[in-house]
């Protein structure tokens, strides 16, 4: 708690301090700088701008704006949120009727922070401004804002300063799509007739953004700045970076998450471009099966089933299903955002009150088990989940019991460490039974459970750094390989040796230990087992890796460098067979496989050559596309990215011989947002994008 509050403090200084000599937003025209990049990407500063972020684990979500005063309902249709006006196609002009309404007579700035510290939340993310362009905050940029109104207080600020005096770290939500604003572009399509975008400037609008996110950050000092309404057509990379760079520039603590950019691959984390900024990902209203191993991550969850405000809505999640959420996102190394949407009048719907106030009885108790834990060292439990707290030179091990022992009997599987203390996080810490039944941990839980409906917390101390008994992990870049591979062969847990062999034998303890990957020329079966103390404490796992011949050049006449481009006017959802029918919009060339940086809505484009290979060898390649996109290599389909999807790219391993081989890439936009790389990487080299030199026709 301390070392969290004290990085926020050091976050609103740091803002504060810088945003004094820079007041004006960046010009639309200004590249990022290089230094600015180096320090979005620099590990230890990642790191330092992380630290209270990962320590927090919980924040409250906040959608509140225009939207709550029709409550989701219009026209008889109960079903909206904070998509309103778009949803039910309301015309700017009879939106704009809301912003004389706005009077939310029982907003209480103060009341909101403690809600939120009551229950155990850590941050706060309000939306200074959602899709429909209305702000909550005072902006010298328009007056579609909260100081137009009847109300005519500055929510921001308000609420900036109530989460300060109740141990809360302020951040805020920004929305680069804006239905209002009469330079954005795309306009919704159904309101081309009414609103037309003649006229319209969208780099008007991106200053306008600009001068926005400037006034945010200069005068509320947020320690994030989370972004949305990425997706369309008219955001793309490079506008991206020119955000990225001014939040950088004025605040360089600060963080932002990944939707700044284009890069986000779906819902979930970032795609497969080196390129994308962002200091964490964000899926929305999932919790990754498996988390993201090596990304900070932040799950954002609602607590029924919209948003913003909806007074039919029903379908409010349970405390218990809640909590769950929370401790499965903390057990993963995550965090978890949980909305509420504020009724119009300014306060929370009662249920959220009351789960809120639920969630804080439970974290008073077993918040311990949340804030500043790490993600589980276990695969899988059978009872719940487990968070992770190192404690000087001892490990305290969080056990969330969801399910209940029927013997009254919990198992902790293949755990190798000298155990310390057992007991519950909440109630009277007296120690509770204990033994070893093998590698396992057996506890015996008392009678009476502290509340039998919520998780129970089961605290197991151990000397040092957990050791668990956890089967090796044989990996490589590819199970084929032409001239070598290496092996990369690694313990499943700290305090475990691994020997290996490569001629079918069973490891024994006198067998070779991976201390360093092991390079292979023929092929073989990798087996490996895990010792702890000399006795072998897992399976044996096995891989086999084959030695492969490449795939022959063809020999035609290929003297012209690029690729032949046909580019179509379709409306695909998916990539059609039988191309060849189809009547080409222009055909060309193409030095790179890329879809330019103004491709346009339902266009395709096919690229038909040579790959020109420098060297006998497993290549591997990434085809990054934003809708879908398919790979042929020497007839072969390789690559199949098709459908209509984000930004995300996928991969395969294809051994070439030296010289020319047939290549086909099919790519397609239908609309919003339009991507397209197609990288390769020799073994045990980077990714990167196809050169011109490459690609003969």
């Amino acid at each position: 708690m301390r070392s969290c509050l004290a990085q926020a403090l050091f976050l609103l200084v740091a803002c504060s301090s810088s945003t004094a000599a820079v007041q004006e937003p960046v010009a639309a025209s200004t590249k990022p700088t290089a230094a600015a990049l180096d320090l979005a990407r620099t590990p230890a500063s990642q790191d330092e701008r992380m630290v209270w972020w990962r320590e927090a684990r919980f924040g409250m979500f906040l959608h509140w704006g225009l939207y709550a005063i029709p409550a989701g309902e219009w026209n008889g249709k109960k079903d909206y949120g904070e998509w309103i006006r778009d949803s039910a196609r309301i015309p700017v002009e009879t939106y704009d009727k809301f912003q004389p309404q706005w009077n939310p007579v029982h907003f209480d700035a103060d009341a909101w922070a403690k809600m939120a510290a009551g229950a155990g939340m850590k941050y706060l993310v309000i939306t200074s401004k959602h899709h429909d362009g209305f702000c909550l905050f005072d902006s010298k940029a328009t007056d579609w804002d909260v100081m137009n109104t009847r109300h005519g207080r500055d929510i921001l600020k308000e609420l900036s300063a109530a989460c300060a005096r109740h141990g809360v770290v302020f951040c805020t939500y920004h929305s680069i799509m804006d239905w209002h604003h009469p330079d954005y572009l795309p306009r919704r399509p159904w309101e081309a007739k009414d609103r037309p975008a003649a006229g319209a400037d969208f780099a008007k609008f991106e200053q306008y953004l600009h001068a926005q996110v400037t006034e945010v950050i200069s005068n509320y000092h947020p320690a994030v700045m989370w972004f949305d309404g990425e997706w369309e057509s008219t955001w793309n990379h490079e506008r991206g970076l020119r955000l990225f760079e001014l939040c950088r520039r004025l605040a360089p603590g600060m963080l932002v998450n990944n939707r700044v950019d284009v890069h986000r691959g779906g819902m979930g984390g970032f795609s497969g471009s080196s390129d994308a900024v962002g200091d964490f990902a964000t899926p929305e209203q999932e919790i990754p099966a498996t988390g993201m191993p090596g990304v900070d991550w932040e799950s954002c969850m609602t607590m029924n089933r919209h948003w913003g405000w909806n007074q039919a809505d029903t379908q409010w999640k349970s405390t218990q299903e809640l909590l769950r959420n929370l401790i499965d996102v903390a057990s993963k190394g995550g965090n978890y955002l949980l909305n509420v949407g504020p009724r119009a009048d300014g306060t929370f719907p009662p249920l959220a009150v009351e789960r809120l106030e639920q969630i804080g009885a439970w974290m008073q108790g077993n918040g311990e088990a949340i804030h500043g834990t790490t993600a589980s060292v276990f695969d899988a439990l059978p009872f719940g989940r487990n968070t992770v707290r190192r404690d000087g030179a001892a490990t305290k091990l969080y056990l969330h019991v969801f399910d209940w022992p029927g013997d009254g009997w919990l198992t902790v599987p293949g755990l190798g460490n000298d155990v310390g203390k057992v007991y519950l996080l909440e109630g009277p810490q007296q120690a509770l039974p204990c033994r070893r039944n093998g590698a396992d941990v057996r506890i015996e839980l008392p009678a009476m459970l502290v509340a039998p409906q919520l998780p129970t917390v089961v605290v197991l101390e151990v000397k040092g750094a957990p050791i668990v008994y956890k089967a090796p992990a044989i990996t490589a870049e590819s199970g084929e390989f032409v001239s070598g591979l290496e092996v990369a062969i690694a313990s499943g847990s700290p305090g475990l040796a691994v020997h290996y062999t490569l001629d079918g034998s069973e490891p024994t303890s006198n067998s070779p230990v991976a201390e360093a990957p092991v390079r292979i020329g023929a092929t073989c079966t990798v087996q490996a087992r895990a010792f702890h103390r000399g006795a072998p404490v897992s399976a044996v796992v096995a891989r086999t890796f084959t030695k492969v011949t490449p795939s022959p050049p063809v020999e035609p006449v290929a003297p012209r460098q690029g690729l032949v481009l046909t580019k179509f006017a379709v409306d695909w959802n998916t990539i059609p067979a039988g191309l060849d029918a189809l009547t080409p919009a222009s055909t060309g060339t193409a030095s790179t496989v890329g879809c330019g940086k103004a491709p346009g809505e339902h266009v395709a484009q096919r690229f038909t050559g040579f790959l020109d290979v420098p060297e006998s060898e497993l290549y591997r390649f990434s085809l990054l596309s934003d809708d879908g996109s398919k790979l042929w290599l020497d007839g072969q389909l390789a690559i199949d990215n098709d459908g209509l999807h984000g930004a995300s790219a996928k991969g395969c391993a294809v051994a070439l011989g030296k010289g020319l081989h047939p290549i086909e890439v099919v790519w397609f936009n239908k609309t919003g947002g339009a991507e397209l790389v197609l990288s390769w990487a020799r073994p045990g080299g980077r990714f990167e994008p196809v050169p011109a030199n490459a690609l003969r026709h």
